[in-house]
């Protein structure tokens, strides 16, 4: 299939699934679990990805090259980028989105260099995503009671020209545990309030009820990373502890990577991601039930 562009995937019903990878075994396994779930999917790569590859461009055109291999639309997002020469690299490499992270700077700061940046990708047919009140996580600070203004984020959406927003209702970046509590009201007030889509955030710490709650009231985009890793270290830990002369990467990765994609399809329901102009009723989980026993298991 044809890499698919953001607002192609972002056309969809339901909610729109944002998973982070970290390797080619991420990718592989996050376009699996769409096509198990039938949905379209973003893959994303964060700053920090990059980073740890030493580059955008390795990991970048190896997710592009598993999004065009897929059997479900799929495209390619980068995520929490603070550097807009970064963002240059993403649109030559042929990325769909990028998510321009100024949230730390003072508010007029934030929106002039927002501005800019979605400029400069208009121009180029790149979706630009940014972020209005600083959501917790980053650097290992987790608070989550920062809130978003609807008025505020209504103004910073004119005056930046961004085509979607994260927002902060109670999430948290890299929680381990799926207890935060969102603020399901201010989503809908939010959403009455801005005309983009809206995007959580640290999504991984939501329990199901609340990430499809949140849909309900109005989220569109749902980021999830620490999730996807919290079960391929899960299924890979059982590998190596269930054989001790394992040394073959392969078999204890397989193992992890069928773990994310039954995760993936999971959660794909939970948001109700459906096929491109198809409804997907938030809260359904079945499709990675099959999935779910390969996960358990060592190749």
């Amino acid at each position: 299939m044809p890499l698919s562009t953001t607002r192609e995937i972002f056309a969809a019903a339901g909610g729109v699934g944002a998973f982070n990878v970290i390797g080619i075994e991420h990718a592989e396994a996050i376009v699996a679990g769409a096509g198990m779930a039938g949905a379209p999917v973003l893959l994303q790569i964060s700053e920090n990805c990059a980073a740890y590859h030493g580059a955008l461009e390795p990991i970048g055109r190896a997710c592009l090259a598993v999004a065009r291999s897929a059997a479900v639309p799929v495209a390619v997002h980068l995520d929490h980028a603070t550097s807009t020469a970064l963002v240059r690299e993403a649109a030559r490499l042929g990325f769909g989105s990028v998510m321009y992270d100024a949230s730390r700077l003072p508010y007029a700061e934030n929106v002039r260099a927002t501005a800019e940046v979605a400029r400069w990708c208009r121009r180029r047919g790149l979706w630009a995503e940014a972020e209005l009140g600083e959501i917790g996580g980053k650097n290992g600070a987790h608070s989550p009671l920062v809130r978003t203004d609807p008025g505020e984020a209504a103004g910073y959406v004119a005056a930046t020209g961004v085509d979607a927003l994260a927002v902060a209702v109670g999430s948290s970046h890299a929680m381990l545990t799926r207890d935060a509590v969102l603020d399901i009201g201010l989503i809908a007030r939010i959403h009455r309030a801005v005309r983009v889509p809206l995007v959580l955030h640290g999504s991984s710490g939501v329990p199901d009820g609340d990430l499809a709650a949140a849909i309900r009231a109005g989220m569109k985009k749902i980021n999830i990373a620490t999730q996807l890793n919290k079960v391929f270290t899960a299924a890979v830990r059982q590998c190596l502890a269930g054989d001790v002369t394992m040394v073959d990467p392969r078999r204890y990765g397989s193992a992890g990577r069928a773990a994310i994609a039954s995760e993936v399809a999971r959660l794909l329901g939970v948001i109700g991601a459906g096929k491109l102009g198809q409804e997907g009723p938030a809260g359904a989980t079945e499709p990675a039930a099959e999935s779910s026993r390969e996960g358990r298991r060592c190749q």
